[in-house]
């Protein structure tokens, strides 16, 4: 039997009359001319080389081949039923899935955002994974990751995918950090290039944008650091460096919010990072991830003011109409 397309409306059709036993009463009940019903089934019966009712007494009755077929053809319309409200429910952000990839130098920020986000949006799974930005641009590109949180340097023009998009959220300074029992800890002058090549460093491995601009910037000023330690956890080096003796580069905001860190300038400074939300570009971008570019756009606004971000209590959920004209959308930056 050559495959056809069947549609709802004449399934809707066979099972009115099913129901009763006529062709006039079910185009009664449905609103509809009975010639216009009847051809309906009649397509379908052809469409599916069988008949299915029996016209044959004063009540029309369903064949046995009917009867199989309508107990199948309710169930399915059951289900197209279930996916119509389902589809409603991932529009209105009350249901859906969204992967994120994030640099373990961006915790600070996603941290936080991903508790506004759940409070908000409490139907949406999220799996957030931390990994460095080469998996999480790789994972966009093949539509493994939804969005990612990357940290670049603002004055590189990097080899990033033309496949991938990018909005700034801020931009953060780097410092070097060390913990309260090192020398340094509380030094106001800054540290010269010299002085920076006699300190023992904890760093994160050569995976990571942050080290690899950091050693960018050694090369260009004639640095050459004494790296003891190499990491893919900023968690371990934080630790490390509360022990006293070694000396990192981390965003300023890390140095000053983690207890037992000091921050310590260096010369010539350290370039500026920008905090970037890159996806794949155009992509199709569920109401999820574009509910998370927004949100993640209002953080980086009240953090680059000095303010906490945006609480749950103080505004509800903002309407379609509202979230369609936001920025973050499938056109890009």
């Amino acid at each position: 039997m050559q495959s056809k397309l069947l549609f709802p409306r004449s399934i809707q059709y066979l099972l009115a009359v099913a129901e009763h036993h006529s062709f006039t009463r079910a185009a009664d009940a449905l609103y509809v001319s009975q010639p216009t019903l009847s051809q309906q089934i009649k397509q379908l019966e052809e469409a599916l080389d069988v008949q299915l009712l029996d016209r044959s007494g004063r009540d029309v009755r369903l064949t046995e081949a009917g009867e199989v077929y309508v107990r199948h053809a309710r169930r399915a319309l059951g289900e197209l039923d279930a996916g119509r409200r389902a589809v409603q429910e991932v529009r209105d952000l009350s249901r859906g899935m969204l992967s994120l990839g994030m640099t373990p130098i961006t915790e600070y920020l996603t941290t936080p955002l991903l508790d506004e986000f759940s409070t908000l949006y409490p139907g949406i799974a999220v799996n957030a994974m931390e990994m460095s930005q080469d998996e999480i641009e790789a994972g966009i590109i093949r539509d493994e990751i939804d969005v990612g949180i990357a940290f670049s340097n603002t004055l590189l023009n990097e080899g990033r995918s033309n496949d991938i998009e990018s909005h700034v959220l801020c931009i953060e300074s780097l410092n070097l950090a060390v913990g309260e029992g090192h020398p340094l800890a509380g030094r106001q002058e800054p540290l010269s290039g010299d002085e920076l090549g006699r300190e023992t460093m904890v760093l994160l491995n050569t995976h990571f944008a942050l080290r690899r601009h950091f050693d960018m910037y050694c090369v260009e000023h004639g640095i050459a650091p004494r790296i003891a330690i190499e990491s893919n956890s900023v968690s371990v080096i934080v630790e490390v460096l509360r022990l006293g003796r070694h000396v990192t580069v981390l965003p300023n905001t890390i140095a000053r919010a983690q207890p037992g860190l000091h921050p310590v300038f260096v010369r010539p400074e350290l370039p500026n990072h920008s905090i970037t939300l890159i996806s794949h570009k155009g992509a199709y971008k569920s109401q999820a991830c574009r509910a998370f570019g927004n949100l993640a756009a209002e953080f980086a606004a009240c953090c680059s003011r000095g303010v906490p971000g945006p609480k749950v209590g103080a505004r509800a959920t903002p309407p379609a109409s509202v979230r369609e004209e936001r920025k973050f959308s499938t056109d890009g930056a």
